[in-house]
């Protein structure tokens, strides 16, 4: 017994939904799983490393210049992991407790940014 289209969709009606359900980045047009927006954005990102000095002379470190296109609780979180210490996300920097100049950079690069685009 063949079955055509109509029958099988009555039988089985998430065939469809299933087949629907690959979601299109809307910026370069991929498919969500194959989409690259994200390693193009942090090819393209321009980031400053610096420390602040705060009170009763705490050091802490400043990485800004992060854009929209990137996750940057994702990326404090590596930051964080990696060096063993604290640290947030505010107005798109991430502060780390702790002098880690010499440290961020061979980190960042090895998340996927660009190495000229990196200043310390």
């Amino acid at each position: 017994m063949r079955l055509n289209w109509k029958e099988i969709l009555q039988k089985f009606p998430k065939v469809l939904e299933v087949r629907n359900k690959v979601d299109i980045c809307p910026k370069c047009g991929l498919p969500v799983p194959a989409c690259v927006c994200g390693e193009i954005a942090k090819t393209q990102q321009k980031i400053d490393v610096q420390t602040e000095k705060r009170r009763f002379g705490k050091v802490s470190t400043l990485i800004s210049g992060f854009d929209d296109g990137v996750d940057i609780k994702e990326i404090a979180k590596t930051l964080k992991a990696k060096r063993a210490c604290g640290g947030t996300v505010k107005n798109k920097k991430i502060e780390l407790q702790g002098n880690h100049v010499g440290f961020i950079k061979p980190i960042l690069v090895s998340i996927g940014f660009n190495e000229e685009q990196i200043n310390e």
